[in-house]
């Protein structure tokens, strides 16, 4: 018959050819026979027979018939001597690889600029991006071609024949905002870019299913168009028209093939005028298929090339959409590029493992120059990070070292533990100083920053989620903000307000990575990001008696990983306070910046000498030195009589992105020197059993903090001068940390301001509740009981609550219920 004579290759010259003679040649015996659906039957016309010179085109076209003078059939030729160019110096392995593979990158820079190939098919881009299931299909049919004849002509041909080959085009331009993909880009071409929040599991998607008539036996084939299940209508068997058939999933003519779905978010590391205030941003589905599955985690920033189509929807057929036919835009991606080169030959090279995946134009290189050859550099970048608010520069210049970060080392090297190279830095202070400010400013200018609130942040929004899919039921992970901020940085605002969501972040800021063990999934996601935080004090105020982790009821362990902690307070000053007012009138009014009068600054000998503007009279080589002399904190401010033009963010943004990508700096000799000095002198000055003003925790601070200055300035050797200027940033964040309400240094409390203040009568207190404890053999404390023995031992009665605080803090005390405590130390 004529269904019998299709199915076995053999068709008559007076039948419609679905399929071409040699359409058998497919993977594992898949593609033998015709395929065909129910829905497109064929007509009984009568034609001639035409050979078809393609092997594999029933694995690209299996309803469409080989004809020379049609499209497909133009295209298929075209791309046939495109495809034998580009094959010319391949060897063996490399062909043996892309049959493995089983897919092809071509580049579509070099597709479109080809001429062979735009003399035959001159619209061959416009049709690409309006038509792209067609064109792909005859790339994959030429392409199978070629493979064939290359392994008909070696000398070990095989005997499965190639298997089907994908062509997956590569860098396709222009980008198109998730905010474009509407109905008017159903069916076509495009290129997205998006951070990756969710990935599901990997599935088996059939392609081709084979179903056996429950009558008489007969087996065929469907193709399922995007893995929807069909069943044929009647059986193709001679004088059988049964209805019922039972599909053969393990049968060798059903083809199957890898399928996941993630799920991308729109990014905005760019700052181009994508942003939109007010809305959530948007997300699109992206489906995986063939080799193409597990190439991203959650958090990596991946460009896809794909086929917009639409889905039905379960969901959609509710109340208001009753009689509604509803449909959910999706991408079938045809390729996939991962920015952060994981897991791949790349991901060794610096210029892919730092940074994030920022494209330069010709113009942008030439403001980087233009910025990097400015007087005073590091002073101009310090004034554009937030110049709305006026001073603090030291404490700009260490989220500015936070925002631009070291060198992270042995990230390639399994053999050694990577050595992290983001710095954190802390900023506690009084409120209305503009802490919110600087952060939201530098979560503007990074390349990929992050701005959380702590009051409405929980742990699973800080590290990762596992969410169930409703359609499938299977749990997938979602990406939180610390995975989002990879390679970037993270600016947690309200930081003291975050409650039990600290423990989330203790494994982030030292090892760099986030571990899960939920639901029966156990993995590790990395977060290789600077953690900018601010907080304000308990009470209001920031308390100079107590340390810092007294101050924001925060533990040392999490205290310790800050490599600066700085300490902001509104202190009255009479020229500061008529210098922010005219700053703050200023910029009200709509002014670049006030000239007011030139101040004198008063050296240490008792001379006084004019603060002169950039690029003024007098003595260039005596201004210079008196210029090395001033402190950094002096160096950094603006002269009062000098317009200031601040770089604007989008470029500094490039700025910050470059040197993140292209500089590598190392520590030079004479820095190195500079730094072990500095730590030197601290460990012997303050040798005291309970006094350790530095470890080598911030050993390390320092030099990451050091490679973080030459970066900014992109060098690559740091030089003595940065090691002092870091020093000297040190140093001011160790004086307000360890200064205490009289104004002196108490270098009794621990590094970055954790510990103990009155360790004498904490110490007292203990020793006394131990002592009773020991006496009546239970360690549980009323409150009342602990006022009544820190009464007993002489202790001021309206301390006494800080004191108890303190020592739950400090994890001497727990509280077991509602004003009890127990011991938890034995002295």
């Amino acid at each position: 018959t004529l269904f019998r004579s299709i199915a076995a290759g053999r068709p008559r010259a007076t039948d419609t050819v679905l399929n071409c003679s040699s359409a058998g040649a497919g993977a594992g015996g898949g593609g033998g026979g015709a395929i065909f659906s129910s829905q497109s039957q064929p007509r009984r016309v009568q034609t001639t027979l035409i050979n078809c010179p393609y092997v594999g085109w029933s694995l690209y076209f299996p309803t469409d018939a080989y004809n020379p003078a049609s499209l497909a059939g133009k295209r298929a030729a075209a791309f046939l001597d495109y495809f034998r160019r580009l094959t010319q110096g391949w060897s063996a392995e490399t062909r043996e690889s892309v049959e493995y593979q089983g897919s092809v990158g071509v580049d579509f820079t070099a597709l479109q600029d080809d001429q062979g190939l735009l003399e035959k098919l001159p619209d061959i881009v416009s049709d690409l991006k309006e038509h792209p299931a067609p064109v792909l299909a005859a790339m994959g049919t030429a392409l199978h071609q070629v493979l064939t004849e290359s392994q008909s002509a070696s000398a070990t041909p095989s005997s499965s024949g190639v298997p089907h080959i994908i062509v997956r085009i590569l860098h396709f331009e222009p980008l198109t905002p998730l905010k474009v993909l509407k109905a008017p880009q159903y069916g076509k071409f495009v290129s997205v870019r998006g951070t990756v929040v969710r990935v599901g599991n990997i599935k088996p998607l059939v392609q081709r299913l084979a179903f056996q008539c429950a009558t008489c036996g007969t087996e065929q084939v469907l193709v399922l168009p995007d893995g929807k299940f069909l069943q044929p209508a009647q059986c193709p068997g001679d004088g059988c028209r049964a209805k019922v058939f039972t599909p053969m999933r393990s049968s060798p003519r059903t083809q199957t093939t890898d399928w996941q779905s993630i799920k991308l978010q729109e990014c905005n590391d760019l700052g181009e005028d994508q942003r939109e205030a007010g809305r959530i941003p948007r997300t699109v589905e992206v489906e995986l298929t063939a080799d193409m599955v597990d190439s991203c985690v959650p958090g990596d920033v991946v460009s896809v090339a794909a086929i917009v189509k639409a889905s039905g929807t379960e969901d959609a057929r509710g109340r208001a959409s009753k009689d509604k036919c509803t449909f959910i835009i999706y991408l079938d991606a045809n390729s996939l590029s991962n920015s952060k080169a994981t897991g791949n030959e790349n991901a060794d090279d610096p210029a892919n493992a730092n940074g994030p995946h920022v494209q330069f134009s010709a113009k942008d290189l030439y403001a980087i120059q233009k910025i990097q050859e400015e007087d005073n550099l590091f002073r101009l970048i310090i004034n554009s990070l937030c110049p709305s608010i006026y001073g603090h520069e030291l404490v700009k210049a260490g989220l500015a070292l936070g925002l631009f970060g070291g060198t992270r080392r042995f990230l390639g090297d399994k053999n050694r533990i990577p050595v992290r190279g983001d710095p954190h830095v802390l900023v506690v202070g009084d409120p209305g100083l503009g802490k919110s400010q600087m952060l939201q400013a530098v979560a503007n200018i990074a390349p990929r920053g992050v701005y959380v609130c702590g009051n409405t942040t929980t742990t699973s929004g800080l590290t990762v989620t596992l969410s169930r899919d409703g359609a499938t039921g299977d749990y997938a992970l979602e990406a939180g903000a610390l995975v989002l901020a990879d390679q970037g940085c993270c600016c947690i605002d309200e930081f003291d307000k975050m409650g039990s969501q600290h423990q989330a972040l203790l494994e982030a800021m030292e090892q760099q990575s986030i571990s899960i063990a939920k639901a029966g999934i156990v993995c590790s996601l990395p977060a290789r990001a600077s953690i900018l935080a601010a907080a304000n004090p308990v009470g209001g105020h920031y308390n100079k008696a107590k340390t810092v982790s007294e101050n924001l009821k925060l533990g040392s362990a999490l205290l310790s990983r800050f490599d600066l902690v700085f300490i902001l307070l509104d202190k009255p000053d009479e020229e500061l306070d008529w210098m922010l007012s005219e700053h703050v009138m200023a910029l009200h009014a709509g002014k670049r910046r006030v000239a007011g009068t030139p101040r004198l600054i008063r050296r240490g000998d008792g001379v006084e000498t004019p603060r002169a503007a950039a690029g003024g009279g007098g003595d260039d080589s005596s201004f210079a030195l008196w210029d090395a002399d001033r402190p950094l904190s002096e160096r950094l401010k603006l002269p009062s009589n000098e317009l200031f033009d601040p770089v604007p963010p989008a470029l500094l943004r490039k700025y910050v992105a470059y040197a993140s990508k292209y500089v590598q700096p190392r520590l030079s000799k004479e820095a190195a020197n500079v730094l072990q000095k500095f730590y030197l002198d601290l460990r012997k000055k303050h040798d005291a059993a309970d006094s350790t003003p530095i470890t080598a925790r911030q050993l390390e601070s320092l030099i990451r903090l050091s490679e973080a200055r030459a970066r900014a300035e992109l060098c690559e050797d740091v030089t003595a001068q940065h090691a002092e200027e870091v020093v000297e940033i040190m140093k001011h964040s160790m004086f307000d940390v360890y200064s205490d309400d009289v104004g002196g240094l108490d270098f009794r409390r621990s590094q970055s301001g954790s510990g103990m203040s009155k360790t004498a009568q904490a110490k007292r207190f203990a020793a006394e509740l131990q002592r009773v404890a020991d006496e009546t053999y239970n360690a549980l404390f009323s409150v009342q009981q602990l006022k009544t023995i820190a009464q007993r031992i002489g202790l001021d009665s309206r301390n006494v609550d800080d004191l108890i605080a303190s020592l739950n803090n400090q994890g001497f005390l727990l509280k077991k219920g509602p004003r009890v405590y127990q011991l938890q130390i034995a002295t």
